[in-house]
């Protein structure tokens, strides 16, 4: 049997960032800020990551991301699929950040969601406001804290992501 190497494509990207969404908490502010995506996936594959962009980290710790399938029409979050969980530090401002997964089978047109978490952190994440009032058409961004877990949903904000499928 042979092997062959996995190359990486991006299927779905939102790059542009022109303000901050912040996970965690301040040190006054008992509540855990949570954020999340929703995407429809362009096509059949395998995912082993999803980048976020780090904007700034003002106290570094653990984030958890987890990948869910996603209700559309009821706005629920399926239970988790995948997960990663890796330590952000102070100077990893402005970058993007890679969560590895093992991998996991997503089929076209069904759509899934990340959501961001961190219990002992306070991270800005990238974030898109949509211009001329057109809403972002391949998912939502969501944002709860821990006393809310429904959360908010929005198409005019999207967190700045890449999903990438291997080939």
């Amino acid at each position: 049997m042979q092997t062959v190497p996995q190359h990486n494509q991006p299927v779905i990207s939102q790059t542009e960032k022109n303000t901050t969404l912040w996970i965690g908490h301040l040190k006054s502010d008992p509540n855990d800020h949570i954020a999340g995506q929703t995407f429809t996936c362009p096509s059949d594959g395998v995912i082993n990551n999803i980048q976020v962009y780090s904007s700034t980290v003002q106290y570094p710790g653990d984030v958890a991301l987890t990948l869910h399938e996603f209700d559309t029409a009821s706005k629920t979050w399926g239970p988790a699929i995948g997960d990663a969980t890796m330590f952000i530090q102070k100077g990893e401002d402005s970058r993007w950040v890679r969560f590895y997964l093992a991998p996991v089978e997503l089929k076209k047109d069904r759509t899934y969601g990340f959501r961001l978490r961190t219990e002992n952190a306070l991270i800005g994440i990238g974030e898109a406001a949509s211009m001329a009032k057109h809403p972002f058409t391949f998912g939502s961004e969501w944002k709860s804290d821990a006393l809310d877990h429904q959360g908010q949903y929005f198409s005019y904000f999207s967190l700045a992501f890449k999903v990438e499928l291997c080939a």
